[in-house]
């Protein structure tokens, strides 16, 4: 096996697991990078344990138990792809990778309405989750703008689901199980996933949501208070002060003094995406 960089995710799980404080962990890697690897290879060899290490173009992004690297998390893609393809009218709008998740945009383009003049949305579904041990499966319903290209994430509580899968119970002991018992575990874990795939694109969700759009596009601002609206909303937002000035700039430019202008110019929560 050829030599890996190691990226800033795989050096805190190592620290973390061989129980190296962060900031000496740190100091060593920036300092005195020979003192680190003397000290993380002696751990190894007086605590040697089975891990896994995920990797990518040369570089280990993931030093992870082996409980959560072999869960069904990692064949996701292959859990929803049936459920999207039995969908009429369902395209892949784009597929990401960083360093700490995988997000999947999905959209029906047979699910669409208009929430004004021109202002044409559609149907859709973020999926997204993290095989580097940092986050969990999260589901949610999109609502898809044709005028920007860019789309909206429904904070929907019903279809919205984290923390799915055996991989985000890292204390249970699943070598007491047998093959058997965790393959059902996996397959109940890709029921799961599946069902809520199929809730969230449900259309009848759908039109209620362009429903609560259309309202908001009647709900005009205190226009006595507009910055003060754009800081309490920012907060829910989890907006920076900086990005705030930047909304209330684009909302006083775009001359849409109504609850759906104000989403509309808020920054994106995820890429590409922005919260409703």
């Amino acid at each position: 096996m050829e030599p890996l960089e190691i990226n800033a995710i795989a050096h805190r799980q190592i620290g973390t697991h061989l129980k190296i404080p962060a900031a000496y962990y740190d100091k060593m890697l920036t300092q005195h990078p020979q003192l680190l690897s003397e000290n993380v290879n002696a751990w190894f060899e007086r605590e040697p344990a089975v891990r896994l290490v995920r990797t990518i173009g040369g570089t280990a992004r993931a030093f992870l138990a082996t409980a959560t690297g072999v869960s069904t998390i990692w064949i996701l893609p292959s859990i929803v792809l049936p459920v999207l393809q039995d969908m009429e009218g369902m395209h892949f709008e784009s597929c990401q990778l960083t360093e700490s998740r995988m997000y999947i945009k999905v959209v029906n383009t047979r699910l669409q309405a208009e929430v004004s003049p021109g202002d044409i949305v559609q149907s859709g579904i973020i999926i997204s989750n993290s095989e580097v041990g940092l986050g969990s499966v999260n589901i949610q319903p999109l609502v898809y703008r044709l005028v920007c290209s860019n789309g909206m994430v429904v904070n929907d509580a019903q279809t919205r689901r984290n923390h799915v899968g055996r991989v985000n119970e890292a204390s249970e002991n699943y070598q007491l199980y047998s093959d058997k018992t965790l393959e059902a575990d996996d397959k109940a874990f890709a029921m799961k996933i599946q069902d809520t795939v199929r809730a969230v694109v449900d259309e009848v969700r759908f039109t209620q949501v362009v429903n609560l759009m259309k309202d908001a596009k009647d709900a005009r601002m205190n226009t006595a208070d507009v910055p003060g609206i754009v800081k309490l909303v920012s907060k829910d937002f989890h907006i920076t002060e900086e990005e705030s000035s930047g909304v209330l700039q684009r909302l006083i430019e775009g001359n849409d003094l109504t609850l759906y202008g104000l989403v509309q110019r808020s920054d994106p929560p995820q890429p590409g995406c922005r919260g409703l």
